[in-house]
């Protein structure tokens, strides 16, 4: 715990008020979370207090494994990986602690995948001469299921999904979550794209490769960033019948202007921008003024008006914008990614989903 007297770094305290809601949603436990926020003072013990932290579930896991209790040894695993990755996921001063953390988040999710339920598959999808990996999950008893393909964030990763597939997952659709260029295991290689329908349509590819799950029912989802990525696949790949833009920004020059310093840093690096005016470049053209009345597939658009990251109005301003249906849910007391009220949009997502994937 830290000393009443010791001055607390800003970054710390900007990480805790603007991620809280995210990390506890997506896996974190609240005394973990308090814990940790408030046992450090210096931004550089960020990471390595997530990754004892993690460890500790790391632990209950092997030892649960060992006494064959696969289902609870899953649970920790998930939950340790969890740990590790909001110890990485804007860690990008410190490259090589920042890598070592996401390491142990992958290897933490790929030991739970067999045991969770549904269980899991790391997949392997080819894209320009690379490869871009995915963690695709599917219904118990369902013969051929529809698929949700998962478009990560700025600093989310497929490790990050359990609690976001679960709600398609229950109603029927498989999900299959993958790190695109400047995401997750492909941030190293590969620089954030902003024709992002490039990455998708491999990801379609792959997926017509499969004889178990329905290549002709495929539905897009992203979340923050992806939220820009998910809808200017959609404008170009027409094999996506439906999509859900989760808190995205409409134009990313003017989201990257006001963005928090954290998530800023992040941009850059993930761009292998040399700077921030190289970043800006890039920002400016990730922009869907030009591509979204070409957006024929019904969309879904979550905004969340008490958004600090992303400026709310631009949920509206894709809505306006589309040539296809668009039902917008505006969350009032919803801030970035509504994961302060994810009863407001979750569960209501994912039956507008399976509507339009004919579950």
């Amino acid at each position: 715990m830290a000393k009443p007297s010791e001055q607390v770094d800003p970054r710390i305290t900007a990480a805790a008020a603007h991620w809280s809601h995210r990390m506890v949603t997506n896996g974190v436990p609240l005394a973990d979370f308090q814990d940790v926020t408030t046992g450090i003072t210096q931004w550089d013990d960020w990471c390595a207090a997530w990754v004892v932290r993690g460890k500790v579930h790391d632990g209950l896991g092997d030892t649960a494994e060992g006494e064959g209790r696969l289902r609870s040894a899953a649970e920790h695993f998930v939950t340790a990986a969890a740990c590790y990755h909001f110890g990485k996921f804007l860690f990008v001063h410190d490259p090589d602690q920042m890598r070592a953390a996401h390491d142990l988040a992958i290897a933490a999710h790929t030991r739970a995948l067999p045991h969770m339920d549904p269980p899991g598959e790391r997949v392997a999808i080819p894209f320009e001469g690379t490869t871009l990996f995915g963690i695709l999950r599917k219904p118990a008893g369902v013969a051929h299921p529809p698929v949700v393909v998962m478009c990560m964030g700025l600093d989310s990763t497929k490790e990050e999904m359990r609690t976001n597939e679960a709600v398609f997952l229950d109603r029927g659709m498989a999900t299959l979550a993958f790190d695109g260029p400047g995401q997750g295991e492909a941030e190293y290689d590969l620089p954030i794209r902003p024709d992002y329908e490039a990455p998708v349509a491999a990801v379609i590819d792959w997926i017509e490769t499969r004889d178990d799950v329905d290549t002709g029912r495929v539905g897009l989802w992203g979340v923050s960033l992806g939220g820009y990525y998910a809808p200017r696949a959609a404008a170009f790949e027409k094999r996506i019948r439906a999509c859900i833009s989760l808190t995205g920004p409409f134009d990313f020059s003017e989201a990257f202007a006001r963005a928090p310093g954290l998530t800023r840093a992040a941009f850059i690096a993930r761009c292998h921008a040399a700077d921030e005016d190289a970043a800006a470049k890039v920002a400016a053209q990730m922009n869907l003024s030009d591509v979204a009345d070409q957006i024929e597939c019904p969309i879904y658009i979550v905004g969340g008006a008490l958004d600090r990251v992303l400026p709310p109005d631009h949920a509206q301003k894709l809505a306006d914008a589309v040539s296809g249906p668009a039902t917008l849910n505006m969350v009032e007391d919803g801030t970035h990614v509504v994961n302060n009220r994810p009863y407001k949009y979750r569960s209501a997502s994912a039956d507008w989903m399976a509507g339009h994937l004919n579950v």
